[in-house]
């Protein structure tokens, strides 16, 4: 095909080029970046690697007529489709659950998550959480807390130890108390209640990327966050410095106020724009002392 052939198909198409198509097509690329984005650095990254090889090796051997490899690569391809669901069952369930968690999922299947009820339930867990992590932090006792939200987290309460017990620095303190049963795992918070205890998060998606001198904690509240829309409390037992991850991001150097007031956002959207800025300010200074 010469170089005049091009440009008139290429002129052809844009003639018959209509505005729907450009938003066809614009949406179609920003679907294509979002998963590129979605399996970079992940498993999924080198299986697709794995895969273009495989089309570059059908159309190799087409070229040189290997009709052998040609028909192998082909059947091969012809299940793609099914084979790529399987293989990338993990990273298409975390676009599932984000687009759950969007506003505007948020919005349509839990209408009710602002109600007085809520703010009536979580108001004085807040309090109780806050006060713990200052007096874990202050004896240098390793926390760590997981306040569930939207997405249930049966899976890791099924490997703790149900309490159902009211929050309170009492029994935070009981609870993470080094020589106690309960001490060596995660405390699981739902509906302003502590429902289990000792419960074990999942490991995070990037473990190799992490800072190295995170402890087991952070990389669990990670990992849980990762999984999950979750907030994650820890309180270090080296430093005493009290971190808070969400959405696979931790940021530390928290105190007693920054914690409420991240927690009465987050929780019943209780804001003020000077609340929040400031907070975006603050993630972002914490976000760049963690890339140090």
């Amino acid at each position: 095909m010469s170089f005049h052939d091009i440009r008139d198909a290429f002129f052809s198409i844009l003639s018959t080029l209509e505005f729907i198509d450009i938003i066809d097509v614009a949406i179609l690329a920003y679907i294509i970046y979002y998963l590129l984005k979605l399996i970079r650095e992940t498993r999924a990254g080198q299986l697709v690697k794995g895969i273009l090889i495989l089309v570059g090796g059908y159309f190799i051997s087409n070229f040189f007529g290997l009709k052998t490899i040609t028909y192998l690569l082909k059947q091969t391809l012809d299940i793609g489709l099914i084979a790529m669901i399987i293989l990338f069952q993990p990273e298409l369930r975390r676009v599932l659950e984000k687009a759950g968690r969007t506003k505007f999922g948020v919005r349509l299947f839990n209408l009710g998550a602002n109600s007085d009820e809520t703010i009536q339930r979580w108001k004085p867990a807040i309090e109780a959480i806050c006060d713990s992590c200052v007096e874990l932090s202050a004896t240098y006792t390793g926390a760590l807390i997981v306040v569930e939200r939207q997405v249930r987290l049966g899976e890791q309460i099924e490997t703790g130890t149900i309490l159902n017990a009211t929050p309170s620095k009492e029994v935070f303190g009981n609870i993470f108390y080094p020589k106690t049963p309960l001490h060596d795992g995660a405390v699981i918070m739902r509906d302003g209640i502590i429902l289990a205890a000792a419960c074990f998060l999942p490991k995070p998606q990037k473990d190799a990327l992490i800072n190295k001198k995170l402890g087991s904690r952070h990389r669990a509240a990670i990992g849980m966050s990762e999984n999950s829309d979750a907030i994650v409390i820890v309180v270090s037992e080296e430093t005493g410095q009290i971190s808070v991850a969400m959405n696979g991001t931790l940021t530390r150097d928290y105190n007693r106020d920054k914690l409420k007031t991240l927690l009465a956002e987050e929780l019943y959207n209780e804001s003020t724009e000077k609340n929040a800025s400031a907070k975006k300010r603050f993630f972002r200074r914490s976000e760049r002392k963690d890339k140090e």
